[in-house]
């Protein structure tokens, strides 16, 4: 979670820097510009005030009406030519602003429309771009194959460049187009090709507005609304590679961050029951308190009582008796049986035969009398309940089956956890094969 939300708060503070740069640019190479045209117009408009004796009120009247009889030259803007044209350039959020909704009705209409439309539109681009990519990937491999390449798949990095080549193909070829029909420079062609495309429509420049074209040239409409869907499918196809590889780095994160945050809580074990410390006194573990668990090993767990908080560890001892040549004090032996540690350090251990005698009968202050010979360990045999404080004194509780029950509980928790880690990690596998297998 903190890693996205360092990359959310690092793209918004890219984009606002981003537009502030984009302002500063703009501000240094058109205010100048429209200043000097401003100026000139405001010339000619006193020029021709003065030359025809016309008044500012007729002047402005005869603006009005050059301003609106501009779309007409293309024709009737509501025919179903006209009307098709419109649509279009609302389902696909272009907007020119070259015809709008006179009616409230119409304009009403126009809000409904949008609202099923857009939604409609931006799922079929968004479909046709898969699909394209996909056709991209099976031409990739064919010809990756062709030229004996041992790797065969299409990368991401290809599929871009292909469809980047696509679209400058389609930018190019309309640009000639439009140059032709419209009388444009070439370069205002590709301006309005790009602006078209990338759904900006600023409006400056729209194709089918002069010459009566939505009546006469139905080949050049028809031609001008393909270039307009098919641009945008393949405008779609590139930014459904760069989109998808985003929200899967942030979903690869919101999984990656899940799982260690359920290892992180899982990995911790809690310890209920009185606890005897390094005093000699009962103190109740609380609710809070938690131990670690993992590893395995000799001795009392694999972690030193240095390494720990706390740890707790229960001997199941198999005392030799002073008959096997033993006395009091000479180095105590190892007793048979098994050793169980939790800790809030390193972990649980679980080892065989690993702990010394703390006295010359195996057996914290029993007698040697109760002890077996037979080779095995009885559940009498579990005699130490040893708490360890961090410091490396130890005491002994009253209860010897406590501290086993609790390391049955933790090595019962250690098997969930890492069956929930392996499911994290089969999820994460789906998840990248899923994108891989998309494009």
């Amino acid at each position: 979670m903190k890693k996205q939300n360092v990359r959310t708060l690092s793209l918004i503070v890219c984009t606002f820097t981003y537009l502030l740069i984009g302002a500063a640019v703009f501000d240094a190479l058109e205010s100048e510009t429209e200043i000097r045209r401003k100026q000139a117009l405001d010339s000619i408009e006193g020029i021709i005030l003065n030359k025809y004796n016309i008044s500012t009120d007729d002047y402005r009247l005869i603006e009005t009406i050059v301003l609106k009889s501009e779309p007409h030259k293309a024709g009737q803007q509501w025919k179903f030519a006209g009307a098709f044209y419109f649509a279009t350039t609302v389902l696909t959020t272009i907007g020119y602003g070259h015809s709008t909704p006179n009616t409230k009705s119409g304009k009403l209409f126009t809000m409904f429309y949008a609202m099923v439309g857009i939604p409609l539109g931006l799922v079929m681009f968004q479909s046709i771009g898969e699909q394209l990519n996909k056709f991209s990937s099976v031409v990739i491999r064919q010809a990756k194959r062709a030229l004996g390449c041992k790797r065969t798949e299409a990368t991401e990095i290809n599929l871009i460049f292909v469809v980047s080549f696509l679209s400058s193909l389609t930018i190019a070829g309309g640009a000639t187009a439009f140059s032709t029909y419209e009388g444009w420079t070439y370069f205002d062609s590709v301006y309005y090709c790009f602006v078209t495309l990338t759904t900006i429509g600023f409006g400056d420049m729209v194709a089918l507005q002069k010459n009566n074209t939505l009546n006469d040239k139905l080949e050049y409409v028809a031609f001008t609304l393909i270039f307009i869907l098919f641009g945008l499918a393949v405008v779609a196809a590139s930014l459904d590679l760069l989109v998808l590889r985003f929200v899967t780095m942030n979903t690869e994160d919101e999984r990656r961050d899940e799982a260690e945050a359920l290892q992180a809580a899982q990995g911790a074990v809690r310890l209920e029951g009185d606890v005897i410390t390094s005093h000699g006194s009962v103190s109740s573990l609380p609710m809070g308190s938690a131990a670690a668990a993992g590893g395995s090993g000799r001795g009392r767990g694999s972690s030193s009582p240095a390494d720990n908080a706390s740890v707790c560890t229960c001997t199941c001892t198999r005392s030799r008796s002073r008959n096997d040549g033993y006395r009091s004090g000479d180095s105590p032996p190892y007793a048979s049986g098994s050793v169980y540690g939790v800790g809030t350090g390193r972990g649980v251990g679980v080892g065989s035969g690993g702990d010394r005698d703390d006295g010359d009968d195996g057996c914290s202050g029993d007698d040697d009398d109760d002890e077996d010979d037979d080779g095995t360990c009885e559940p009498q045999d579990i005699q130490l309940d040893t708490f360890y404080d961090g410091r490396g004194a130890a005491s002994t509780s009253a209860d010897p089956y406590s501290c086993r029950q609790r390391v049955v509980q933790t090595q019962q928790q250690q098997r969930q956890q890492q069956q929930q880690q392996q499911q994290q990690q089969q999820q994460l596998q789906q998840l990248q094969n899923e994108h891989r297998s998309s494009i």
